[in-house]
């Protein structure tokens, strides 16, 4: 297969059977195509393309009963066993709202879809898989033993499409840069102003400014920087004291929430994991190249977060304390982002 040549689904099928120990992931990268390319060259054998509305398989989605919901980024993987429920659908936003299963979904960006089989040994295990218009996965769903298998059957057979061919073609959009110099003396004010988490995104939106660059700029009293490492830290400290936290990770197309505590923290290699009974997290520690402790104010007295980002300046991953509406912050979750330390503490 040349370098310079897109590989045909047969090319790609050859190139997987060779690496079975592979992860998906690494095998589109080495061959240079998405994702979604390298399940379509299964259309026909282990995977069906179906309908990628994600508002049309949220409507069906709570049917499924027990399933994992995998949401991921460049860097990490959230894993979620729980049932898809409480779900509000819109066109330019929709919420599942479940006991475990918690996700911010953008329907816009949902592009196609799979439904794949993989048979491994006597096991079978069975996905619904969604991809935005490049082939990068925006969010899977796996059945598990509980699941029910009529509903997933029925899915697969009302979201079939006409088209099952082999082939896919990604569709890129270039990112565009609209970001200018930030302001430092409005970035306060208007930082300073806020009463809610969720003015944020606005906030950033009007001042045409990276979330990157505002936690950089905004000052000591609102942002400090942490060693890189530190989410090591605070999931083991929240292990510790047993404080219930929330784990954001998102995609373009999906946010992802973990809300509860965490207990199994096992690092390996590069990768941090959480492996607890409904929460599965791995977590590529080497990718964080800065991580902040953000203060945004509220009505009920500022919110503390810790963000982690990539080379690139993109979030990987972002965690708070569990707190409802209308209460302040808890304590613990506080001494924990305070004890974490800065960059240029000395590691243990």
């Amino acid at each position: 297969m040349s370098n310079t040549t897109r590989p045909t689904p047969a090319e790609i099928r050859a190139f997987r059977a060779e690496n079975p120990k592979m992860r998906e992931r690494d095998i589109a990268a080495q061959l240079g195509i998405s994702e979604a390319a390298l399940v379509a060259a299964e259309v026909g054998l282990t995977a069906v393309r179906i309908d990628g509305d994600a508002n049309r398989f949220l409507e069906r989605s709570e049917a499924l009963g027990e399933v994992m919901a995998l949401t991921r980024n460049e860097s990490v993987v959230h894993e979620k066993i729980g049932v898809f429920e409480k779900i509000t659908t819109g066109k330019h936003a929709s919420i599942v709202l479940g006991e475990n299963i918690d996700l911010r979904i953008f329907p816009g960006t949902w592009a196609h879809g799979f439904a794949v089989t993989k048979t491994d040994g006597d096991q079978v295990r069975r996905s619904l898989q969604f991809f935005d218009k490049a082939g990068v996965a925006v969010h899977k769903v796996h059945l598990r033993p509980a699941s029910n298998l009529e509903a997933y059957e029925a899915i697969v057979a009302d979201f079939r499409l006409e088209d099952q061919s082999q082939d896919f073609v990604e569709v890129v959009s270039q990112k565009v840069d609209d970001t200018g110099p930030v302001d430092v003396a409005v970035l306060r004010e208007s930082w300073a102003a806020m009463t809610d988490t969720h003015q944020f995104f606005g906030l950033l939106k009007k001042l045409k400014i990276g979330r990157q660059d505002a936690v950089r700029s905004v000052g000591e009293d609102f942002a400090h920087e942490v060693r890189a490492d530190a989410v090591g830290d605070l999931m083991r400290a929240a292990a510790e004291r047993d404080a219930d936290i929330m784990c954001f990770v998102g995609n373009n197309g999906t946010i992802q929430i973990h809300t509860g505590p965490v207990k199994n923290i096992q690092p390996m290699g590069p990768w941090l994991n959480v492996m607890d009974p409904t929460f599965h997290m791995h977590l590529r520690m080497d990718h964080i190249a800065e991580c902040w402790v953000v203060r945004k104010p509220t009505v009920d007295g500022h919110v503390t977060s810790l963000e982690a980002y990539d080379a690139s300046g993109e979030m990987i991953i972002q965690f708070f304390g569990k707190r409802k509406e209308g209460m302040v912050e808890r304590t613990d979750w506080r001494e924990i982002l305070d004890g974490l330390p800065r960059p240029d503490s000395v590691a243990a």
